[in-house]
C-alpha cells in the first residue's frame, strides 16, 4: 500500500460552479512534494488540509471532517475501462491517488499512517457535485458515479506532517464496526434505510452523516 500521488489545485474560473466567483480547485495536478498535511479548520473556515491545495467552496467542501480527499488508482482504472479515457492522478479532484489500499470500503474510523508521520482517519466517502460533473465532461455523471458507489474517502487529520509520493501507507487502526465510506454514501444517498446503521460509527462519522442517521432514528425508528 502506497501513496501514488499527492495532488493539489489552483483556483480556476470555470462556468460550472456554484461558487458566486465562478472559481474551482477541483482540478488537481501530482506534485513533487513534500507536501505538508494539517488541520485546516471548521467547515465554512477552514478549507483544504493540504498546504498550497485551494478549496474555493467552503460550504460543502474543506473543513477538518473533510480536510483530506484519497481516491483508489484501481478505482481510476475501472473507470478509465468504462469511459474509454485516460484518466491520470487527481481526476477526480482527489488529494491523494493511492494504490493496494481499499478506499471506498474503508471503515468510517479506520487510521492510515502516511509515511512516518501523517496519520489521517476516514470520515465519509465523497457526495458527487455538478462541478465534479462539469470537470470530468461526462454525461449523467452524478448518477453514474452515484449508481457505482466507488467513493472514495474523505478524511480528518489525527497527526500532521509531510507527504510526498512513493510513500508507505499502514493501516494503524480498524474499527470493530463494518460501517464503510461506501455504506456512508449510500446511507445518505440512494440506500436511507441504512442510516441506522451507521451509528455504529459513533463520532468517527462526518458530523453531517451521524446528525442525518440521528434524525431518521428519531422519525422512524431504528
Amino acid at each position: 500500500m502506497r501513496l501514488l500521488s499527492v495532488n493539489l489545485g489552483s483556483p480556476k474560473s470555470v462556468p460550472y460552479t456554484d461558487h458566486s466567483q465562478g472559481l474551482t480547485g477541483i482540478d488537481k495536478r501530482p506534485v513533487e512534494g513534500p507536501v505538508r498535511i494539517s488541520a485546516p479548520g471548521p467547515k465554512g473556515a477552514g478549507g483544504s488540509g493540504l498546504a498550497g491545495d485551494t478549496v474555493c467552496e467552503l460550504r460543502h467542501h474543506g473543513g477538518d471532517d473533510q480536510a483530506v480527499y484519497a481516491f483508489a488508482r484501481e478505482d481510476l482504472d475501472d473507470w478509465e475501462r468504462e469511459l474509454g479515457r485516460t484518466l491520470a492522478p487527481g481526476s477526480f479532484g482527489e488529494n491523494l491517488t493511492t494504490t493496494g489500499l481499499e478506499v471506498s470500503g474503508a471503515r468510517i474510523g479506520e487510521r492510515w499512517r502516511i509515511g512516518s508521520d501523517v496519520v489521517l482517519e476516514v470520515t465519509s466517502g465523497r457526495i458527487p457535485c455538478l462541478t465534479f460533473q462539469g470537470h470530468l465532461g461526462e454525461r449523467r455523471w452524478v448518477k453514474r458515479f452515484t449508481a457505482k458507489a466507488a467513493t472514495g474517502a474523505y478524511l480528518r487529520v489525527i497527526a500532521p506532517g509531510e507527504v510526498r509520493a512513493g510513500d508507505a501507507i499502514e493501516i494503524v487502526h480498524v474499527p470493530e464496526h463494518e460501517v464503510t465510506a461506501r455504506m456512508q454514501f449510500q446511507a445518505v444517498t440512494t440506500h436511507r434505510e441504512l442510516l441506522p446503521r451507521l451509528l455504529a460509527a459513533g463520532e468517527a462519522l462526518h458530523p453531517e452523516a451521524l446528525a442525518a442517521a440521528r434524525r431518521y432514528v428519531a422519525q422512524h425508528g431504528g
